[in-house]
């Protein structure tokens, strides 16, 4: 399902175009992105990947966007706002070929800090029975109290004793994989700040089969951004190249880092022999 059709960021020019977000757009002419079930946003570091889905998800409201006012002369300036208001989108069509008049509201910004973030709590014995209310309270609409007396229950505890043992036995790119598993529901469009962080080349191509069949089973729209060759290769994804001027589309073999690997490793071939 593709709920985003299209977007386009903001072409406006300020007298100076040093200051964020329009920085990041200097020296560059990108044209509309046009999205598929799935798009990835490719390009190394500064490209603007996480940028370009900050400002999605503001222009969109989605649950996850990142405040980013920058201070002048220690005062908030507003020119993010003002960036992202002049941004323009159009929304997709449904299945029953009619065009989809607003974002489902379980959409969400999923970013590589809030992964680590969840991983850190996992980790961290004080704090689990925070988390457990938390999770009671934001999921299962129960009152502060109501989690409480839950928590303190023969199930609560017995519920905090599985976590322990969770945090000892999983790693932290098992645990990446199950906090995707568990935030993503079908029918939303999520947009993904860099999720194969903490995965292992192997846990990166597990990430990308799941998010392919997500996609493909579940009616959900993904909008990537990474720079992983194994992400790139195995996802069935449009990919952007945002190292480019014109923000083209690109095969994944034909990116720059990709193709650095490739030269690496031939490099070494012997190596492997």
């Amino acid at each position: 399902m593709i709920y985003l059709k299209t977007f386009k960021v903001s072409d406006n020019n300020i007298k100076c175009n040093n200051i964020y977000p329009y920085n990041i757009f200097k020296n560059k002419e990108p044209d509309i992105f046009v999205f598929e079930n799935i798009t990835v946003l490719y390009g190394n570091n500064g490209s603007g990947k996480s940028t370009i889905l900050n400002i999605i998800a503001h222009k969109l409201d989605l649950k996850g966007k990142e405040r980013n006012n920058p201070k002048l002369d220690g005062v908030s300036s507003s020119y993010f706002d003002e960036f992202v208001q002049n941004c323009k989108y159009e929304l997709g069509i449904n299945e029953y070929e009619k065009k989809i008049s607003f974002i489902p509201k379980n959409s969400r910004y999923i970013k590589s800090e809030e992964i680590l973030y969840e991983i850190r709590k996992i980790q961290q014995d004080n704090i689990l029975e925070e988390g457990y209310v938390s999770n009671l309270v934001r999921n299962k609409k129960m009152s502060v109290k109501e989690a409480k007396e839950n928590l303190n229950s023969e199930y609560g505890k017995v519920q905090i004793e599985r976590f322990k043992f969770a945090q000892e036995k999983y790693s932290n790119g098992e645990t990446t994989l199950q906090i995707l598993e568990d935030s993503i529901e079908p029918d939303n469009i999520y947009l993904l700040d860099e999720p194969e962080v903490s995965l292992s080349p192997q846990n990166q191509v597990i990430l990308a089969n799941k998010i392919n069949d997500m996609a493909r089973f579940l009616g959900i729209q993904f909008i990537i951004s990474t720079h992983s060759p194994f992400m790139l290769a195995i996802l069935n994804a449009k990919i952007y190249d945002l190292d480019d001027k014109y923000y083209s589309v690109k095969n994944w073999s034909d990116l720059d880092n990709v193709r650095f690997f490739y030269n690496f490793f031939k490099e070494h071939e012997n190596d492997f022999k």
